[in-house]
């Protein structure tokens, strides 16, 4: 709700929020309407970064922090969005089926707290939780998904490229998680996702059906091949993420040969347009799926990438609790 007195338009869109209440488990939980409403909001709030009328927009409000996984960015950003937006955040470890049930922890948290995020190994985890709370439940990661970053990522695109709309991103390296939620923004935002991967490392075909029936709706291309250049080729950005992801250590060397031709180095930089920029969600492994020369480089916006991730999801905790 505004303040008395405001004619600041955020707090009028915020408080005429139709996410109010809404879990955010995927990219497909999102019309393009929504996701670009968030968008705008992340960047108003980037742009009053300082306003201590920011603390009106989670003000009382607590957010349960469920973690399976450590992490830097997920739990400094989420717990300092809260804090920025006048609430508070709780971290919690070790909780999820180990002590009790994932119904049962989604069953008191409710009568606690106003939402939840979490950042867990099994996508079915975040669905369970949202399933047995009536409370927002935010995917703070899943095997399956990453919606804040690929949010945080596209806020940055636009900063650096003006638009999303027709701008080609050429996705280099495994079809994870994060490649899913992205190429789902992509197509809904109109943007052209080339996914350059090794054979056997192909995204879900289900996340590549429906984000190729959004692109057929914006005019964007959505195309996956094992050709690094072809991906690469006229692209208006470039993103790699690290090969192995936490849980998948016991094939790492597996994947080192598989995607040792995908780094991201000088030579392919050069394939994409002079201006391209360069994203990586962070942490980089330097000499692996990205030379030092190109994370530390004039293409790379890791950084504001990586501060991105706490204006778009103070966007997403101030629509939707």
């Amino acid at each position: 709700m505004a303040p008395p007195g405001s004619r600041s338009t955020i707090y009028d869109i915020l408080s005429e929020s139709s996410l109010r209440g809404r879990d955010l488990l995927s990219i497909s939980d999102l019309t393009a309407v929504e996701a670009t409403l968030i968008l705008d909001v992340a960047a108003q709030l980037k742009q009053a970064k300082f306003d201590e009328t920011q603390t009106l927009c989670a003000k009382g409000q607590t957010l349960a922090m469920l973690f399976e996984k450590p992490s830097l960015r997920t739990r400094v950003t989420f717990e300092a969005g809260m804090t920025q937006l006048g609430g508070h955040a709780i971290y919690l470890e070790g909780l999820l089926g180990v002590r009790e049930t994932v119904p049962d922890v989604a069953r008191n948290l409710e009568r606690w707290i106003d939402g939840i995020m979490a950042r867990t190994f099994a996508h079915q985890t975040v669905v369970d939780l949202a399933k047995h709370a009536s409370i927002p439940v935010i995917n703070g990661l899943s095997d399956h998904e990453h919606p804040c970053q690929a949010l945080a990522d596209f806020q940055t695109i636009i900063e650096h490229r003006g638009h999303a709309e027709g701008q080609k991103i050429a996705f280099i390296g495994d079809g994870n998680n994060v490649c899913n939620s992205l190429m789902l923004l992509a197509a809904k935002l109109g943007a052209s996702f080339s996914l350059g991967c090794p054979v056997g490392y192909e995204p879900d075909p289900n996340v590549v059906a429906a984000s190729t029936i959004d692109a057929s709706k914006t005019g964007a291309k959505i195309v996956v091949t094992n050709d690094v250049n072809e991906a690469a080729d006229g692209a208006d950005v470039i993103y790699t993420d690290v090969w192995s992801s936490m849980g998948q250590e016991e094939e790492q060397s597996i994947r080192s040969i598989a995607f040792a031709p995908y780094q991201v180095n000088s030579a392919l930089v050069n394939v994409a347009k002079p201006d391209v920029i360069v994203l990586h969600c962070l942490p980089a492994h330097r000499g692996e799926e990205i030379t030092a020369e190109v994370l530390d480089g004039p293409h790379a916006v890791v950084f504001d990438q990586a501060e991105n991730r706490l204006h778009a999801q103070k966007a997403v905790l101030a629509l939707v609790l």
